[in-house]
């Protein structure tokens, strides 16, 4: 979105690993995980009292991003979420959210784990798989990219 104000180039890929893409905290996965560690809905308040300048920045659709009303023409997504996270809801939702604007999606909730799982794949298998659905979303990405420069070329 940032890209488009700016007139940037957009980039190939969003890869999103449990995205913060809205401010407010009464979300089922909020409502469910409001003590869960290590991310909690009092965690989540202090992230964002501590990031914005007020609260009405948190209406903004660089932060609100499940309330943004252009999302057509973004680039493809990978989405992760875990179960066990706060976050979940608004990550389902902005998939969701892509996939109506026309966007393609690669959206999967790992059940079982919680917030920061994604690091952990040295130990836990979902987080093994879950680097492997980046991992194959960045690479069609670049893929699709390098093809779609070298045909431009010809």
């Amino acid at each position: 979105m940032m890209a488009w104000d700016s007139s940037v180039k957009l980039p190939v890929h969003q890869l999103l690993v449990y995205p913060i893409a809205r401010y407010g905290w009464d979300t089922e996965s909020y409502q469910e995980n409001a003590k869960a560690a290590p991310l909690g809905r009092a965690d989540m308040r202090w992230f964002f009292d501590h990031y914005l300048r007020n609260p009405a920045d948190g209406k903004s659709p660089m932060i609100s991003l499940v309330d943004a009303k252009k999302l057509k023409g973004l680039p493809n997504a990978t989405i992760i979420t875990a179960e066990i996270d706060p976050l979940r809801s608004e990550g389902r939702t902005y998939a969701d959210r892509l996939r109506k604007a026309g966007v393609e999606v690669d959206y999967r909730n790992y059940e079982g784990v919680t917030h920061e799982f994604f690091g952990m794949a040295a130990a836990v298998d979902k987080a093994k798989q879950a680097v492997q659905q980046a991992g194959a979303g960045l690479k069609r990405a670049f893929s699709a990219s390098a093809s779609a420069s070298t045909e431009a070329g010809r």
